[in-house]
């Protein structure tokens, strides 16, 4: 049983890999893989965009799945399936140290996170997705790294054309152009914080030196949920009469379960590997569907639980005071995705996942810091001067799992405006310094250019009188897809720039309310 758990964990992180891979654009503005299907199948997404958003995409229900596997068979999906888990046990089987590891008493840790977690959302705050471990995978790997990675990979090749050696070139060039094809993105990925999400997921994995699954037995909010749930699974681990309490058992344990205490056993700790079965001596463990299930009591401390919960519901008002949650007021800067809904609903839904970022085709979507307050955090904004929304791409809605971004057509898609351009005037060619330049123009999408250009004849230093071409924006086409500002030759800070004003999904938002 060991084995094949190993195998199906390995092939459920190849799934994954592939998944993740798939998420970019083709050519085609369809990606034409359920490549969110990880995400679709989480049960505590599912239930803390319930309880803050009130609704869920039809996709989720899918998470239903994960539920009753862990009522029939226990936490299989923590020690079979979660890519996280899988990695964990990867790294902390490089643990020198042997035998029955120390374990710490912190195992109630998770359920106090899954509880303040689940209290928050039912003030209408999401913040499960900073914790959840396919979230905060999908985010470590699109904005850390996936770039890192694609950004070595890259510079090896390009240090073994430069250098030349005889008949290496060649193959190299083989090898590189099928990684181009398969694997590496179409362009070199940059992202703001990505060394501190890196950072972070590197500490996590680090963990596993002090103690193997260390994110898994203490600190995961999906566990604790899938934990409280497997308590009534109906398949059992029973253990003989055979048993001489020898500890093998406890030594192979992935989880925090005490295998080796008979009515101590801890049955929402168990991740049901199979490995106390596999190393015990005297075959006396065993799984099945009949007997008496024998388990622990889980003393979660009443008091314990009851601050968790208040912890929770503190947390909403004391991160919503900022001048962010003032009736008015918006953040020029926080420039939204098409089709994101309107702000307070957008943060009740977006579990800071990452793949919208992942791909756009530009590179154009960040990942916020505190642009919209601590709840926001890296929730996407688009910087245009990083890279702009692409006119003819829909992906970051497809992609999309809580729906915090709706999925629209073409035509919906360049109906919808995300903010509006604006000229400095004081750094404009043709305003400021009586030099000719229409790039902004140019490259405006629009069927009829939102930008267009007032002619006018001023003198340079010398009285020569110059034809110059003055641009302005049309306030009504401007969708704001901010390719004006990408593209404006002015170096720094341009001369024109894209603010989330005139945003589709405000009616506050405007640049003159009616």
């Amino acid at each position: 049983m060991q084995n094949f758990r190993r195998i199906t964990q390995g092939l459920f992180l190849v799934l994954f890999l592939f998944l993740f891979i798939q998420t970019e654009s083709k050519g085609v503005d369809e990606l034409g893989y359920p490549v969110k299907v990880f995400l679709d199948f989480d049960p505590l997404i599912f239930l803390t965009t319930l309880f803050s958003a009130h609704s869920v995409a039809k996709t989720f229900l899918l998470s239903i799945a994960v539920i009753l596997m862990t009522v029939i068979f226990g936490r299989v999906f923590c020690g079979w399936v979660c890519p996280l888990g899988t990695i964990n046990n990867m790294v902390g089987a490089l643990r020198r140290k042997r035998g029955r590891p120390e374990q710490l008493p912190w195992y109630r840790l998770k359920y106090y996170i899954l509880i303040c977690l689940l209290a928050s959302s039912l003030f209408g705050m999401q913040l499960a997705g900073v914790m959840d471990p396919l979230s905060l995978l999908i985010r470590s790997f699109s904005l850390s790294l996936f770039p890192t990675v694609n950004y070595g990979v890259r510079s090896l090749f390009d240090a073994i054309y430069n250098l030349n050696p005889p008949y290496l070139v060649t193959a190299s060039e083989l090898i590189y152009s099928f990684l181009k094809k398969s694997i590496l993105s179409f362009q070199q990925p940059f992202y703001l914080q990505s060394a501190f999400v890196g950072g972070l997921f590197l500490l996590i994995l680090g963990l596993n030196f002090k103690e193997t699954r260390f994110w898994c037995r203490y600190l995961c909010p999906l566990g604790a949920l899938l934990g409280l749930l497997s308590r009534s699974s109906i398949l059992r681990r029973s253990v003989s009469e055979g048993c001489t309490s020898c500890g093998a058992c406890a030594s192979a344990c992935q989880g925090n379960a005490d295998p080796d205490k008979q009515e101590g056993w801890k049955d929402s700790e168990c991740l049901y590997c199979w490995n106390c079965d596999d190393i015990c001596p005297h075959n006396a463990v065993s799984f099945g569907f009949s007997g008496k299930k024998a388990t622990a009591g889980m003393d979660l401390g009443r008091r314990r639980v009851i601050n968790s919960m208040l912890l929770g519901a503190i947390s909403v008002p004391l991160i919503r005071t900022t001048p962010l949650s003032k009736t008015g007021y918006s953040d020029p800067s926080l420039i939204r995705p098409p089709g994101s809904l309107e702000e307070g609903e957008f943060l009740r839904r977006c579990v800071k996942c990452g793949e919208c970022m992942k791909v756009c085709i530009t590179n154009g979507l960040q990942p916020a810091l505190l642009e919209a307050g601590i709840e926001g955090i890296w929730s996407p904004m688009l910087v245009p001067r990083i890279g702009y929304c692409e006119y003819r791409c829909t992906l970051c809605g497809q992609v999309c799992p809580t729906g915090a971004i709706k999925r629209l057509n073409l035509e919906e898609k360049n109906k919808m405006k995300i903010g509006l351009a604006m000229i400095d005037k004081g750094r404009c060619l043709p305003w400021a310094h009586a030099t000719p330049c229409i790039m902004c123009e140019e490259v405006c999408p629009t069927p009829k250019k939102a930008i267009w250009f007032e002619q006018a004849r001023v003198r340079d230093r010398d009285g020569n009188e110059v034809a110059v071409a003055q641009p302005r924006v049309d306030t009504r086409l401007c969708i704001g897809c901010g390719i004006c500002e990408t593209k404006c030759p002015v170096v720094g800070r341009p001369a024109i720039y894209v603010s989330s004003v005139g945003e589709s999904r405000s009616r506050s938002n405007q640049l003159l309310l009616s």
